[in-house]
This record gives structure tokens, C-alpha cells and sequence, in this order.
């Protein structure tokens, strides 16, 4: 939607078609015509004044249902807090094809409410011949005859349609009056995605100051993006920059903070800012919460909370008695904390050996070190044979006199259960064999069983032979330990024998889980041990380490798909093992997706994704003894491209004090497919030192 052109001259690589600008609106209303065909919306009119019906795909039905909920909720918030005036009005601003006030007037709530929109004059007449052509439009509008009045397309009694420019704010004034906008009674503007889109910022900042200054009783509700210069800002910005729609406040209020200090700056009294994270937790009850995570399979938790983090809402007012205050939470969420403390950084360096090397760019995949010098990377999805898919093969990749590099890519693996799968985990149990465990291919598509891989003795030297790969006969008992995927396999000790304690994850019937199983190794049949203690969260995404004979579990996400910030070791006893609460100082912030190691008594936690809009996760050292909490940001100054660092892998490599860190990213809302395009090393051994 959305909408503002000036003359100036700007950069053509980035510049704003208005064409372009003007198409968001139309590709807008098919996706949350998508969204309200699957029930995430109740909205019977989008599909009318849409068009055209395009299935999209969850994520984006879940970014359209959150953006059409935050609307939706303040304006019925204004509705309501000013039901008993005489009269109101409503002002959106490029309105696009909107279905609000359609909505409004079948609700039954629009008795003393004139709804006003305004859009580019091709958009506003485009939708007057919609409305003029579709009975069930028309009837509920009413047409007065006083379409084609100039710029007003369409007029009813409580519906008025003008085409004109935001951008030029004299005659969007003179047009308003001449549909009989009211100053001296109460006007909620709308701008959903809109404002930002306006070449000139001066244009949208002076259009904000004259909503306050020429309405003394007024709320103005704003939907825009934010957080343009962290990995998943700068996809977002090259999207609308590729689109020529680029979004041009951005530089200028990066975040909520900045906005509320634009608001207050020009006119308005009160001011609040959500992101659609925050909104959702804090303002959509919890029922509701679970009926949208189940009405289809889902598995882009990252993606989600990453693009809900990178949106807000603003509610701005003055003169509004009682006071307007939409966004004040009403739900049992917290709101989220201040800004992360920062001990220090980690600088970050493209792995010059593996430089351009195939097979390297993907998520959901796991990297396994078989050997001190060689490393296993399997299944994910990614980039083979030039496309776009689960990958199949599996990668090794070998250091020679200090130097990385990419050895062999197996093709062909004989197995057809391999089939590519995600989320799975990989366990070396030797310098020649290692477990695969669990994974999907998609989310209902889950029951890939365990893979033995074998390599050959002279794995990680030139010339290496093909990976074989063997389906593992699993006896009905363990069979439930390779059903899911998001889980996690470690190696532990009881009583001087090797078992893998698998835990967590999900399945396709369960959407967490927090069960464990001990498998005994290597005929992987299932053992009963005891285990006491206060029993960890359910949780997926989390991370796990051997430490000391047991496992260390950090972070992951809960049932109501909000990040956790528990550290427990499971630790062993001479009967069995004990859950163990860790606490940490302060407190972690709760995270998943991250990776984890663990280095003489110190937990490293890399990356991850975690809900506070200030910053994104680094890499978090703990130290077991103490307790004690830090904090480190990555310095990535020396890469030229967004490093995401969620669905990652990682290795440690402790002689050097290094990281390195292979694959990362995944799709990222509507704006294309990120793949960090290359391995990066992490340097710890300043850290790990001052620690």
C-alpha cells in the first residue's frame, strides 16, 4: 500500500517507483485474502475487493494475520472509547484495497463514524469501479451520487474515496474539506505501511505534525518497519530496494524509540510502540495465541519471530479523553526487557580456505568434527546443482597445515531414507561412524528413522571414497526416539558405559516435546535409568552438550513458542542422573536456535534467536562455576554480506580458540531466501582468556 512521490532526484538504484509503490497495495489484499481463506482472519469482503486468490504460504499468513490483528485491534479500541460521542471519523491513509471499513459497517459499529481513504487517484479509481461493480460492495456503502466530484471516486453517506497524493499535503487538505472531513471531532488516522514509502521523509514527517496541528482531538496509528542494519534488516531493505519501493524513514527512525520520538516531536501528547512480538505476547490471549499456531503446520519459528521483531505499532494521540492507549498489555505475557549488557566483541573472518567452496550454503543442517582436522556437514536445506532444495549430500571438509578446505561432496547416497532431511541430529561415535537421528523432510513428513554413516579410514585426505550410509533396525522401544525432529543427541556416561540421551525436539503430532530416551551404544536399544529432579520445560531448538558425564541443556523454545532462558544440567549419580537448575548472573536471556560448546568449564552459546528489538545474539560465555553471565556481540565489519546466524552450525576448535561456523539463515518473511554464503571464523581465545 502506500504511497507519496516528491520530485526530488535520488539514487535510480534505489529510487521509489510510484507504479511499483502503488502495486504493494494489490499484492497486500492477496495475501491476507490467502490468510483469511485459512482461517487466520475472519474477513469475508477481502476476497471481493482482491481480485485474485494466490495460496501463500504460512509465514506469510501469519505476518498478514499479526499486521491485519494490530490494526484491527486499536481501531476497535477507538471505537469503543469513543462510542458514546456524537459523532467520529476515520482517516486512512493509503488505504489501497482495504477491506476495513467494509468490515466496520457489516460489524454494526459505524452509527456515528465516516470512514475516509485516500490513495494514489489510479488506485482510488480502480477500487470506486470495484465497489460501483460488485453488489454486496455497493449495498453496504450506499451511493449518494457524489463520485466523480474531482478527486473524490466515490462518496456515501459514512464512506468518502479520493485519489490524491499524500505527498502533497495542500490538496490532500483542500480535498478532505471538500468531502466534509471535520476537524473539531475525533479522527483516527491510519497508516499501515505507507508513510515509509514517501521519497522525500520531510513529506511524511510534515504530514504527521499536521494531523496534530489542525485536530485537536486525534490518534494516529502507525504499521512500518524497523531495524534496518542488523542481518535480517538488510535483507529487508535490499527486497524493497530491488522492488523500488525502498523504505525511505528508515534511516532516520531505525527503531520504536526513534518513532516515538518523531510523534512527540511533532505535536502528538502520548505516544506508545509495540513490535508485533511484544503485541502478540502481551496483547492477543492466550487462546487466541494457540488456535493461529495450530491452524497449519508450521516449522519458520525463527523466521517469524524475526520478521514480528523487525514490525511495529505505534499509537500516537492528543486531546483524546479519556486517554487513548490501545497498546497498554492485556494479556499474562511480559513485556520484553531493556537492552542486552555488553561485555566486549568477537571479530568475525570469511574461512579464506573455504571461499567459494559448493555444498555450504544452507540451514537446518548439522556439522559434526570427526576428526581434529575434519569436519561433516549433512542434510539442511540449501543450494545443489544450482537450485534451491534439501540438500542430499554430504560434505566434508579437511584442514591441511593449518588451512580449510573442501575435500569431498558425496552425491550419491544409496539409501533413499537419507532423502534430505532437516533438523536432524548427527553424532560421531567414532573417527569412522556416526549417528544419524530423527529430522523431517517437511513437517508431516517425519518418519525418517536412524542412519549409520560410515567413512572410510582415510576420511579427510584426498581422494575420499563415497559415505556409505545404512538404515538402523531400531527395536519398537527406540523407534519413538527417532520420531521428531529440533531435538537433541548427546553422549553420556553411566556406570563407565557410553549411552546417547536424546531429548526434546518435536513431532508432527506434538508441537514440543520433553521426553528423553537413553540409548545404549552402539545397539542403540533403549535403556531405563533413573533420572530425579525438577523435570526441564518441554522445549525444541535448544542446545545440548556433554559436560562431566552428563548433559548441559541451554535455552529453546517452550510450548507457547516463546523463547526460554533455563540452563539445567542433567548430572550423573551413582543410581542414575539428577536434573540440575544452573543459575546464571545474571540471568540469560532466553534464546533458541542457537548452537553450544563447552570449554574448560565454560558454556559457549553462538547465535540464536531471541526476542529483544535492541540487538541480536553473539555469543554468550558461561561460566559453570560461577554462574557469572556475559554477553559479547560479533564484529562483522569485515564481511560483506548479512550474517545470520540461526538454523546455523557450529564447530569448536579448541587448540586455535575459534569458531567455526558453517551455513545459517533461511527464508525470510516475503523478502527471498538468505543463505550466509560463506564459513566464518570466530575468534574466543580474547574472551575466553579475560573470562
Amino acid at each position: 500500500m502506500g504511497r507519496g512521490r516528491s520530485g526530488a532526484v535520488s539514487d535510480p538504484r534505489t529510487a521509489s517507483d510510484p507504479q511499483a509503490v502503488q502495486s504493494t497495495g494489490g499484492s497486500s489484499a492477496v495475501s491476507k485474502c490467502s490468510a483469511a481463506a485459512r482461517g487466520y482472519i475472519q474477513d469475508r469482503f477481502l476476497q471481493l475487493l482482491a481480485g485474485r486468490r494466490r495460496r501463500r504460504a504460512p509465514l506469510i499468513h501469519r505476518g498478514y494475520y499479526i499486521r491485519a490483528r494490530a490494526v484491527d485491534h486499536c481501531v476497535q479500541d477507538f471505537l469503543l472509547k469513543t462510542q458514546s460521542l456524537p459523532r467520529t471519523q476515520i482517516l486512512s491513509l493509503g488505504a489501497g484495497f482495504d477491506s476495513l471499513y467494509f468490515r466496520l459497517k457489516d460489524m454494526g459499529v459505524l452509527h456515528h463514524t465516516v470512514v475516509y481513504e485516500v490513495d494514489f487517484p489510479d488506485v482510488a479509481c480502480q477500487k470506486a469501479t470495484l465497489i460501483k461493480g460488485v453488489k454486496e460492495l455497493s449495498a453496504l456503502v450506499g451511493d449518494t451520487g457524489g463520485e466523480g466530484l474531482g478527486a473524490i471516486t466515490f462518496s456515501g453517506d459514512d464512506y468518502k474515496l479520493l485519489g490524491v497524493d499524500l505527498s502533497e499535503l495542500s490538496e490532500l487538505e483542500r480535498t478532505l474539506e471538500e468531502a466534509g472531513l471535520n476537524n473539531e471531532i475525533p479522527t483516527l488516522f491510519i497508516a499501515e505501511v505507507v508513510l515509509t514509502y514517501m521519497e522525500n521523509t520531510s513529506r511524511s514527517d510534515a504530514l504527521i505534525e499536521w494531523a496534530a496541528e489542525r485536530f485537536p482531538r486525534a490518534c494516529f496509528l502507525l504499521y512500518e518497519q524497523a531495524r534496518p542494519q542488523d542481518a535480517f534488516g538488510r535483507v529487508m531493505q535490499r527486497h524493497f530496494g530491488q522492488l523500488r519501493t525502498a523504505l525511505r524513514a528508515l534511516p532516520l527512525y531505525p527503531d520504536g524509540r526513534a518513532q516515538r520520538s518523531r510523534f512527540l516531536a511533532k505535536g502528538w501528547t502520548e505516544c506508545s510502540v509495540m513490535d508485533m512480538n511484544e503485541f502478540f505476547t502481551c496483547c492477543i490471549p492466550e487462546d487466541e495465541q494457540r488456535r493461529v499456531q495450530t491452524l497449519e503446520a508450521f516449522d519458520e519459528y525463527e523466521e517469524w519471530h524475526l520478521k514480528c521483531s523487525h514490525y511495529f505499532v505505534l499509537a500516537a494521540s492528543k486531546g483524546m479523553e479519556p486517554s487513548w492507549t490501545p497498546l497498554s498489555p492485556s494479556g499474562t505475557g511480559a513485556g520484553h526487557a531493556g537492552p542486552v549488557g555488553v561485555a566486549g566483541s568477537v571479530p568475525a573472518a570469511v574461512c579464506a580456505g573455504l571461499s567459494g567452496a559448493p555444498g555450504l550454503r544452507r540451514f537446518g543442517h548439522r556439522s559434526v568434527l570427526m576428526k581434529p582436522s575434519v569436519v561433516v556437514t549433512t542434510g539442511g536445506f540449501g543450494e545443489e546443482h544450482g537450485q534451491h532444495c534439501r540438500v542430499r549430500s554430504v560434505h566434508l571438509l579437511s584442514r591441511h597445515a593449518g588451512h580449510w578446505g573442501a575435500v569431498c561432496v558425496t552425491q550419491n547416497i544409496p539409501d533413499q531414507r537419507w532423502g534430505g532431511r532437516l533438523y536432524h541430529t548427527v553424532s560421531r561415535l567414532s573417527d569412522t561412524l556416526a549417528l544419524v537421528v530423527g529430522g523431517r523432510t517437511s513437517p508431516s513428513s517425519t518418519a525418517l528413522g536412524m542412519l549409520w554413516l560410515k567413512f572410510p579410514e582415510t576420511c579427510g585426505a584426498s581422494g575420499t571414497g563415497d559415505v556409505a550410509v545404512e538404515l538402523v533396525n531400531l527395536q519398537p522401544a527406540a523407534e519413538a526416539a527417532a520420531l521428531r525432529w529440533r531435538h537433541s543427541t548427546t553422549e553420556v556416561t553411566f556406570k563407565g558405559e557410553q549411552y546417547l540421551f536424546v531429548y526434546g525436539g518435536r513431532s508432527a503430532l506434538q508441537p514440543v516435546l520433553g521426553d528423553w530416551h537413553f540409548l545404549r551404544v552402539p545397539e542403540l536399544s533403549c535403556a531405563a535409568i533413573a533420572v530425579e529432579g525438577l523435570v526441564p520445560e518441554s522445549r525444541h531448538s535448544h542446545s545440548a552438550c556433554s559436560w562431566e558425564g552428563g548433559v548441559l541443556i541451554a535455552g529453546g523454545l517452550g510450548a507457547a513458542e516463546q523463547p526460554l532462558g533455563s540452563v539445567f544440567l542433567l548430572r550423573e549419580l551413582e543410581y542414575g542422573f539428577q536434573w540440575q537448575t544452573i543459575e546464571t548472573h545474571p540471568p540469560l536471556v532466553p534464546r533458541y536456535s542457537h548452537t553450544a560448546h563447552v570449554h574448560e568449564g565454560k558454556l559457549l552459546l553462538v547465535g540464536g534467536v531471541w526476542l529483544h528489538a535492541s540487538s541480536v545474539p553473539g555469543v554468550t560465555v558461561i561460566d559453570l562455576m560461577t554462574g557469572l553471565c556475559l554477553n559479547y556481540v560479533i564484529n562483522v565489519e569485515h564481511l560483506e554480506w548479512p550474517l545470520m546466524l540461526h538454523n546455523h552450525s557450529s564447530v569448536f576448535l579448541p587448540d586455535e580458540k575459534e569458531l567455526l561456523v558453517i551455513g545459517g539463515g533461511g527464508n525470510c518473511f516475503s523478502f527471498g531466501t538468505h543463505l550466509n554464503p560463506e564459513p566464518v571464523l570466530l575468534s574466543l581465545s580474547s574472551i575466553l582468556s579475560s573470562h
